[in-house]
């Protein structure tokens, strides 16, 4: 299909242009350009970049290179060429959620995330010309902040009635078979779906193991028509150019927005939607997901944000988002950890964390929450080191703000930056 030595961005660029110009197109000779040395060398520098911890077999990045990344990567190549490679079972680790329930994350070796990079790496520019402008997750040039921003747009425009969909279990119900349908659609190379069946039954008979590399590409994949099918409504209900409903999906977290003067389309969206689902034997949680009426008062969330409707001094309406109190109730227990285990390192410890969580939330109003952070933090830190010193209270005229930012280097850009496409 392609020549050899055309390099790696080349050859995913040809790849996109072709599967976008030609939606039927089903791509062969394919599974050469994933045991390249190139694509496994740059799927092994993006598994470096994303670090991760050590799984099963007690690997680690420093160990390959001090035995040699060239033979590490030799190894791979050899056994994908042969058809010999078996990946690993992941190691399990999970991640407490609210309610005392937990998030499985799966753990893959490093030989495993560099064979999964190195598919992700040939198969996501044939994806990515089909999905649609509602999906953001995890997808190159998208972000969470852009899902944020068409949410609001679209309650500004008068789309106050929300879909907000909660789906069950779902990286843990995906039907191996019907992905593996979805992927043959576009993909007529026998071992690169031999790779990827042995990929996705390392771990079960069902499902996909979040945390894993290819992981967010096959939720996409295995969610594009859901997409489709509300593009679709957006083309049909939509009035000159005005449209009456709006999604935004990222990975498995979907709100739909409809048109208030449209009453009835709300209902045929969401029963349209649990029909989509059912084809695809994905459960939505029909005790979690609701329609939501902003005109009177209701709130929603997505991403980590909750979404009000406000009237500003103009007599214009608006729309609020703020950070969930569960998210800010995450980052101060994520902190008291480190308050309690650490003493010298608390500021090299807590900074990144600082740094990553308002980075996130720093496009909404969320000035309010950031006061309450900042000032939980300060007083934290001045508690720590008297404590360091064997001495009670807060030391509030010892340790002065400026001192903490500007000596001690305590993290203090709290700034609000609004979302720019």
């Amino acid at each position: 299909m392609i020549k050899a030595s055309v390099s790696l961005q080349e050859l995913r660029k040809k790849i996109y242009l072709k599967a976008k110009s030609d939606k039927t197109w089903r791509f062969w000779g394919l599974y050469v350009h994933v045991c390249k040395p190139e694509t496994l060398r740059q799927a092994y520098k993006i598994a470096k970049v994303n670090n991760g911890a050590p799984c099963i077999d007690g690997v680690t990045f420093e160990a390959i290179e001090k035995s040699g990344l060239d033979d590490f990567l030799a190894v791979i190549r050899n056994e994908l060429v042969s058809c010999t490679y078996m990946p690993m079972c992941n190691r399990k680790k999970e991640i407490p959620k609210e309610a005392g329930k937990v998030r499985v994350l799966g753990i893959s070796t490093i030989k495993d995330r560099v064979v999964q990079g190195a598919l992700k790496l040939i198969l996501e520019p044939i994806f990515e010309a089909d999905f649609c402008d509602g999906s953001y997750g995890y997808r190159p040039k998208r972000s969470a902040h852009a899902a944020v921003n068409k949410v609001s747009e679209a309650v500004i425009n008068g789309m106050t009635k929300v879909i907000d969909v909660d789906l069950e279990a779902y990286f843990d119900n995906v039907e191996h078979q019907i992905l593996l349908r979805k992927v043959a659609q576009r993909i007529n190379d026998d071992k690169v779906m031999w790779l990827l069946k042995l990929i996705l039954k390392a771990n079960g008979k069902r499902g996909i193991s979040q945390g894993s590399v290819i992981s967010p590409l096959l939720a996409n994949i295995y969610l594009n028509e859901v997409d489709k099918m509300l593009e679709k409504a957006k083309e049909v209900t939509s009035r000159s150019k005005y449209i009456n409903i709006e999604y935004a999906r990222f990975a498995d977290d979907l709100v739909i927005l409809v048109n208030d003067n449209y009453k009835w389309l709300t209902k045929a969206a969401y029963k349209r939607l649990i029909a989509e689902f059912e084809k695809i034997k994905v459960k939505v949680n029909k005790a979690k997901t609701k329609i939501v009426d902003l005109t009177k008062g209701d709130t929603f969330s997505f991403l980590g944000f909750v979404y009000r409707r406000v009237k500003t001094r103009n007599d214009k309406w608006a729309v609020v988002i703020i950070p969930k109190i569960k998210a800010r109730t995450a980052l101060l227990r994520k902190l008291k950890v480190i308050f309690a285990r650490f003493v010298s390192r608390v500021i090299y410890l807590i900074n990144p964390i600082l740094r990553g969580w308002v980075n996130y939330f720093k496009i909404g109003h969320s000035s309010k929450c950031f006061c309450y952070v900042k000032s939980w933090v300060e007083k934290k830190i001045r508690r720590h080191l008297q404590r360091a010193r064997k001495r009670h209270g807060f030391g509030w005229n010892r340790w002065i703000s400026a001192w903490l930012y500007n000596t001690l280097g305590l993290y203090s850009d709290y700034k609000i930056r609004y979302y720019h496409a």
